[in-house]
């Protein structure tokens, strides 16, 4: 059974109250809120699809964040019965009010502190991971 691929990056911005994190809330299915994050395409990276679908579902490109090199996080779990794989990377927005352009694949967006994205996100490992790049961000501190 081929695994299903994806992957996205977790836009964060350091705002006078803290850090708030991206979530998008997709147009389709149960409307579940995530960072921006997409499947691989044949011939692509993850790397260069975290910057792909990062671009077309928030019309945030390169030149808007810098990725945090040392941040990768790769989540595993099923999705209609089939084992899927998402690469998630960090990266921050370099001017807090750069505004996010939504693509038809998500009807809302917040800027959210972590306790509220978690309370969001719902699915543990996605709550997990919004936990560890907090921490990570602590430590770089």
């Amino acid at each position: 059974m081929a695994e299903l691929r994806a992957a996205g990056l977790i836009i964060f911005r350091r705002m006078a109250l803290g850090i708030e994190y991206l979530l998008m809330q997709t147009s389709y299915g149960c409307h579940h809120w995530t960072p921006p994050k997409g499947h691989v395409d044949p011939g692509e990276s993850d790397r260069e699809t975290a910057l792909r679908e990062t671009k077309e579902e928030a019309g945030l490109g390169n030149e808007h964040f810098k990725v945090i090199e040392d941040f990768r996080k790769e989540l595993k779990y099923e999705v209609k019965g089939k084992p899927k794989t998402v690469i998630y990377w960090m990266a921050e927005l370099l001017e807090p009010s750069t505004p996010v352009l939504m693509s038809e694949e998500h009807q809302d967006y917040r800027w959210l502190p972590l306790t509220e994205a978690c309370q969001l996100a719902k699915f543990p490992d996605m709550i997990e991971t919004l936990k560890e790049c907090d921490g990570y961000l602590k430590q770089q501190a």
